[in-house]
């Protein structure tokens, strides 16, 4: 089978072709970064502006590199939620409109959901039930995962998402957009030890993620200390905390479901500290690990395709 996806939920506008749920065929991504740069944040009404631009070439391009036609499609899947709504409601209106012209069969998609259904372009045995986090620039989220089209949420961010303080810290250091892959450019020169930013747990057994206390005390420490100190110490010593927490985070979840299978997902997730100590963890506790590789962190509609496969093929058995 032959999943058109089809991914606009915040700047990136992106259309694959997968078979089967596994094998990425053609995974089109195009940026908006330049034209939120100057901004130092993504604006709304831009981006959908920027996906209606793009996406019937990208549609082309995608049918182009997969070698196939329109008519051998065989589902469509779209992100519906959640993201920007203009956003959204762009791919979804393109979705919608080949799925009545040409008869094709149309499934919605979470986009949390999806992006640890990356994991799924892997062609490796997953063992259920697992653990989900996924770290974007919007979310934090803790998932348990029964089988690849059924998951629960667990956790969420309570104000701040990970990626988000990412890129409100690299502001405050004045590092250049988009934040995150700055600050982690950044912070490999500095000390992680240097600072000690504090680390909020919400109690002993709490899944849930609150970053807005870090970012505050960073905003804090440049205020009263301005830049006399290293700024590759902060961004690493900030980059330290945030780990630190979703490495326990992720600890309290497995330990609760007894598992031995974490994935990981996210833009977030291509963040090479963050891997290193998901790695180190998961090696200590006889874990199963599985990350996407960087390009399938980032919002992409391979992803989208492989999720719509699994949620699709278990409706039609039900």
């Amino acid at each position: 089978m032959f999943v058109l996806g089809i991914e606009t939920s915040c700047d990136e506008t992106s259309l694959a072709v997968v078979r089967d749920g596994k094998k990425v065929l053609a995974n089109v991504i195009a940026s908006q970064n330049r034209v939120h740069q100057k901004f130092g944040g993504v604006v709304p009404e831009l981006a959908s502006r920027a996906h209606v631009e793009v996406i019937d070439s990208l549609f082309l391009k995608a049918l182009r590199d997969s070698k196939i036609t329109s008519r051998e499609i065989s589902l469509i899947a779209v992100t519906a939620s959640p993201g920007l709504k203009g956003s959204l409601l762009i791919g979804s209106t393109f979705g919608r409109a080949l799925s009545f012209a040409s008869h094709i069969p149309l499934t919605e998609v979470n986009h949390l959901c999806a992006h640890l259904a990356a994991n799924f372009l892997i062609e490796k045995d997953i063992k259920f039930p697992a653990v989900g986090l996924v770290v974007s620039g919007g979310h934090t989220n803790l998932f348990c995962l029964e089988s690849r089209s059924k998951m629960k949420i667990l956790g969420e961010t309570l104000d701040d998402a990970a990626g988000e303080v990412f890129d409100k810290v690299a502001r405050v250091l004045n590092l250049e957009y988009p934040g995150g892959p700055s600050l982690e450019k950044v912070a490999k020169k500095g000390d992680p030890l240097a600072i000690k930013f504090p680390c909020a747990y919400l109690g002993k057994k709490s899944l849930d993620f609150s970053f807005s206390g870090i970012k505050t005390s960073v905003i804090y420490y440049v205020k009263k200390y301005g830049f006399s100190g290293d700024i590759a110490d902060i961004a690493a010593s900030f980059q330290k905390a945030v780990i630190k927490v979703l490495v326990e985070k992720v600890r309290r979840a497995v330990n609760l479901k007894k598992t031995k299978t974490l994935l990981l997902g996210g833009g977030v997730a291509s963040n090479r500290v963050l891997r290193g100590e998901m790695k180190k963890f998961a090696l200590a506790e006889g874990i199963d690990l599985f990350i996407p590789s960087p390009i399938l962190c980032t919002d992409n509609a391979a992803m989208v395709a492989s999720l719509g496969y699994y949620l699709y093929s278990q409706s039609d058995q039900t």
